[in-house]
């Protein structure tokens, strides 16, 4: 069987999460055919996580990916939560399941009534607090650290090297450093699920 990298030795991923500021192009869609999901790529194209629901939109338990398929964390949506997401992390060691079961973060979905503003309110077992805030009518969104309300990532619509506007399921996001960014990622999949983008 041939090699997927013929020409060089078959990279490797490292298991330390990237923690320095970057730029990812978040497309709304999944690669797989007839599926929801997200699709995430890297400043040089390249795909470094994904979502794929392979039934329908909304579903209760959510994997994200990484390239190669490698279940990073799993959000499952309580069944009378109103409102409310458990994310647990994959450790991927298997001697390590209790690991799997602990939450990584919970989700709560709020919604100011006077402005109107659909917000999410996450705390992680560190005792970190974060919130994910819906900038005006569009797809963009903010995330900040409710702390010291430090912003640690904005999405907004994504625009061309040519300034064309891209369609609205194209997002451009920008994480600052100091933050993991599978925890991001993983805040940008519980959002797309109660926004009903996946």
């Amino acid at each position: 069987m041939a090699k997927v990298y013929p020409d060089q030795e078959e990279p490797t991923f490292s298991s330390c999460p990237s923690y320095g500021p970057h730029t990812y192009t978040l497309w709304m869609k999944s690669l797989v055919f007839n599926s929801n999901g997200c699709t995430v790529y890297d400043s040089n194209g390249l795909i470094v996580y994904r979502v794929d629901n392979y039934d329908t939109k909304g579903r209760r338990d959510v994997n994200l990916l990484d390239l190669r398929g490698r279940v990073l964390c799993t959000i499952h949506k309580r069944l009378f939560g109103f409102g409310r997401w458990d994310v647990s992390r994959n450790s991927h060691d298997s001697s390590n399941s209790e690991n799997q079961e602990k939450p990584w973060f919970h989700v709560k979905r709020c919604h100011e009534m006077m402005t109107g503003k659909l917000t999410c309110q996450i705390s992680t077992v560190e005792c970190q607090k974060y919130c994910i805030e819906k900038i005006g009518a569009k797809t963009a969104f903010r995330i900040v650290n409710t702390d010291d309300g430090d912003i640690v990532a904005h999405a907004k619509q994504k625009h061309s090297t040519s300034g064309v506007i891209l369609g609205s399921d194209v997002l451009t996001l920008d994480v600052e450093g100091g933050i993991d960014h599978s925890l991001v990622m993983a805040f940008v999949t519980v959002f797309g699920l109660i926004c009903g983008r996946m």
